[in-house]
């Protein structure tokens, strides 16, 4: 071997590991800010002349909290999946979930997502890299229903306040929801009202890449090139509809609700999907609603109806996918979503 030639790859070597450091210090840093989002957001808010309780405040700190945390979500896990796609190509991947696995796709990204913690909108980031990883666009929506709809936080808290049995059949009718809706909208063949852009990723050049060839800094550069598109793409969206649903959290009166789904009329549970779609919050937050419908006689499948469609189906969650989706297929996953809702809505109220 020529010293010219021993040389470079020693250089190389030592860029690697410049790489290596640089993504270790970043994750530190990641983590160190997003353990810290609540009491950086209190902080802020505690800066700003308003009442904390006021609506005002409540909408401002919404906001000062959720934009940092999904921009992390955001860039976390679009590096991640874009790291893991220089192993796994488009290609490679559709092969794995090919026939019968990518049935097996279905109940489990809706498995996937009744474990992940997070709401509509802090789903959207493993929706994108999920989707630009070239995982068949159904399975994604199977785990971007389940995640919200059924995910821990909701299921331990409606445990708490009407027992075992019904958040078991939640749980049960919320991942069947994902599964189904996922199964049919994946059969549909959606992929053609994707966003050019996204096609585009899914097509680019990393599929053709010699996969064996790359090292582990050449990965680490690919998830990196991955967070400048897709973040570069989608930050203002992201802003933009969580700003509306801070807006609606700190001003969407409770009385509203109440006498919107007060009865059990046929109307009741569609009214409530309606209401419930354009708000904007986690499970946490969406169940001390339901516990002041329940007390004040709302019926409880017009009341679950409710919650799912605000943490299944929030505007501000459409707005940010609008980045990803056409019209047309959001309009399609709302209304695919939308029916499984209401008959959930329909059979509890006829069975309870």
């Amino acid at each position: 071997m020529s010293s010219e030639m021993h040389d470079r790859m020693a250089r190389h070597g030592a860029n690697d590991w410049v790489w290596y450091l640089g993504v270790l210090a970043a994750a530190g840093v990641w983590w160190l800010l997003y353990d810290n989002l609540l009491t950086f957001a209190n902080w802020v808010t505690s800066l700003l002349p308003l009442a904390p309780d006021s609506h005002t405040g409540e909408a401002f700190a919404f906001f000062i909290y959720d934009v940092p945390k999904v921009l992390l979500l955001l860039t976390g896990i679009v590096f991640v999946t874009g790291v893991l796609r220089s192993w796994f190509s488009p290609e490679k991947t559709r092969a794995i979930l090919a026939g019968k696995r990518e049935i097996a796709g279905y109940p489990l990204a809706a498995l996937l997502g009744v474990f992940t913690p997070f709401c509509s909108c802090s789903s959207v980031p493993l929706f994108i890299g999920f989707v630009s990883a070239g995982i068949p666009l159904g399975v994604t929506f199977s785990f971007l229903i389940a995640g919200p709809m059924v995910g821990p936080v909701g299921l331990g808290l409606l445990y708490g306040l009407v027992g075992w049995k019904i958040a078991t059949i939640y749980l049960v009718f919320g991942f069947s929801i994902a599964s189904i809706a996922g199964f049919v909208l994946g059969k549909m063949g959606l992929e053609r009202y994707l966003q050019d852009w996204v096609r585009e990723l899914n097509a680019g050049p990393i599929a053709e890449l010699q996969e064996d060839a790359l090292t582990l800094a050449d990965r680490l550069k690919i998830g990196l090139d991955q967070v400048r598109e897709i973040v570069g793409k989608v930050w203002g969206w992201v802003l933009f509809g969580i700003g509306i649903g801070a807006a609606i959290h700190g001003y969407v009166p409770e009385s509203l609700m109440l006498r919107v789904m007060g009865g059990e009329a046929w109307w009741s549970v569609p009214a409530a999907v309606i209401v419930g779609v354009p708000m904007y919050t986690n499970a946490a937050g969406v169940i001390p609603i339901v516990e002041a419908l329940l007390g004040k006689g709302a019926a409880l499948g017009t009341t679950l109806a409710f919650m799912m469609s605000v943490i299944a189906l929030s505007l501000p969650e459409m707005i940010i996918l609008k980045q990803v989706l056409t019209y047309r297929l959001i309009a399609i996953f709302l209304g695919v979503v939308s029916c499984g809702i209401l008959a959930t809505g329909y059979l509890f109220n006829l069975i309870l």
